[in-house]
C-alpha cells in the first residue's frame, strides 16, 4: 500500500480527522485505565490547537493512503526551552491506526524529524502514552531515553 505524509491545516481538516482523533484517544484511555489512570471523555480544546497552528507553534502532519484516506497523524508543538532558550519541539500526538502499524509510523517520524531539522529545532521530545512499545521504535531511530513519565492521581 502506498502512503503520503504531509503537513496539513488542522482546522480545515478537523471534521475529516475527528474520528481518527477519537480512535486515538479511546486507545489511550484504555491503556491508561489498565494502569489505574482515569482520563475524562474526549473533549479537545480546539480553539487552542487552532490558535497555536495559526501562530506557527503547532505542526499538523497527516498520513494518508494512496486513496487519500487518513490513517495517522501527528501534532508537534514548537517552542523555546524555558531554561536555555533553545528552539525545541514536543509531540502532542503520534498515532497510526492499528491496521496500518507496519512501518508507516517510522516513515511519519522520519518526515517529522526532517521538517524539524529544516526549521532548526535542537531537540524533539516524545512520550509513548498510547503504546509504550513505540519507545523501541524511537530508540532504533536514534532517540535517547531522557527520563520517565509518571502520573500522580488525586
Amino acid at each position: 500500500m502506498s502512503y503520503e505524509i504531509k503537513m496539513e491545516d488542522g482546522e480545515a481538516n478537523y471534521p475529516e480527522m475527528k474520528s481518527l482523533y477519537m480512535e486515538h484517544y479511546a486507545e489511550m484511555q484504555h491503556r491508561c485505565r489498565a494502569a489505574g489512570i482515569h482520563l475524562g471523555p474526549y473533549n479537545p480544546r480546539l480553539e487552542t490547537y487552532f490558535a497555536a497552528a495559526k501562530g506557527g507553534w503547532l505542526l499538523h502532519f497527516v498520513v494518508r493512503t494512496g486513496e487519500g484516506v487518513p490513517v495517522g497523524y501527528s501534532n508537534v508543538y514548537l517552542t523555546n526551552d524555558m531554561h536555555n532558550g533553545e528552539f525545541i519541539a514536543t509531540e502532542d500526538t503520534v498515532f497510526i491506526t492499528k491496521e496500518h502499524r507496519k512501518g508507516i509510523g517510522r516513515l511519519l517520524v522520519k518526515e517529522i524529524l526532517g521538517e524539524l531539522n529544516r526549521r532548526g529545532v535542537k531537540r524533539f521530545n516524545v512520550t509513548a502514552a498510547t503504546d509504550p512499545r513505540a519507545t523501541k521504535l524511537w530508540q532504533r531511530m536514534g532517540f535517547r531515553l531522557a527520563g520517565q513519565a509518571m502520573t500522580f492521581i488525586f
